[in-house]
């Protein structure tokens, strides 16, 4: 019979560089299951409770804590070792009233623990829009989800808003709070490139009639060092004053 499917395992040596597991120590870690996140850009549950927090020292012992229901992501129970969690999802342990949000990091991702109510909000950006039967809008986000905003004209500008690579801040119900627009003056994260990790304010943006907006350039400023990105890899957290806890800030 011939092979149907992509592979359901994952050697060491391949698995994205961030990710903090020994690369000879053994042949095979954890593969990300199909989710909101591709491997590329996700940690799986097994390696964020047993190679970075250090909650288990064995895979073993991981599979018991998720399968315990002893970890939720963004407010849910997940019970999956392998569930993919990626860029601004929130992790909770109930146990010991620990919670993390993963940003962008120099080498991918990293946890940084947030106090108060900080877990009670997430931020995602809009990929695509759309317009659906009735005349309303439907928002594609980073993390696969979509958002359904009721207009009675989307050919209004005043109605219609909402723009792509803009960011929302959603509530635990997913109802929308803020409007976050990329433009001047805006926080934001770089989140691609040789600059990944670096948060700072937006200068400028380019304005090149014809060139795809993903590809524009935007200037930084970073703690009084100027770089330079493309659209695409800048993730808005706030206009003018960030909406989440920075570390180091």
């Amino acid at each position: 019979m011939t092979k149907k499917g992509g592979s359901k395992h994952l050697k060491r040596k391949p698995a994205p560089k961030f990710w903090p597991i020994h690369r000879k120590e053994r042949t095979w870690t954890v593969k990300p299951k199909t989710g909101p996140h591709t491997l590329q850009h996700c940690l799986p549950l097994t390696i964020i409770v047993r190679d970075i927090l250090n909650l288990a020292k064995t895979a073993k012992e991981a599979r018991t804590i998720i399968s315990e229901g002893r970890v939720q992501v963004n407010g849910r129970i997940r019970r999956k070792v392998a569930f993919p969690v990626g860029l601004m999802d929130i992790i909770e342990f109930p146990d010991s009233d620990a919670t993390y949000r993963l940003l962008p990091h120099k080498g991918g991702l990293t946890l940084h623990r947030i106090k108060g109510d900080e877990a009670d909000y997430n931020l995602r950006r809009i990929e695509k829009k759309s317009t659906i039967p009735g005349g309303n809008v439907q928002l594609n986000l980073h993390d696969g989800t979509n958002r359904t905003v009721k207009i009675s004209d989307p050919k209004k500008p005043t109605e219609d808003s909402y723009k792509t690579l803009d960011v929302l801040r959603l509530a635990r119900d997913g109802e929308i709070t803020e409007h976050i627009r990329l433009g001047k003056g805006a926080s934001a994260f770089i989140t691609g490139g040789k600059n990944r990790g670096i948060y700072g304010t937006i200068e400028d943006i380019e304005d090149i009639p014809g060139k795809k907006k993903r590809q524009l350039l935007a200037t930084m400023d970073t703690h009084g060092k100027r770089v330079q990105t493309i659209l695409d890899y800048i993730f808005v957290v706030g206009n003018p004053k960030p909406a989440i806890s920075i570390p180091g800030a």
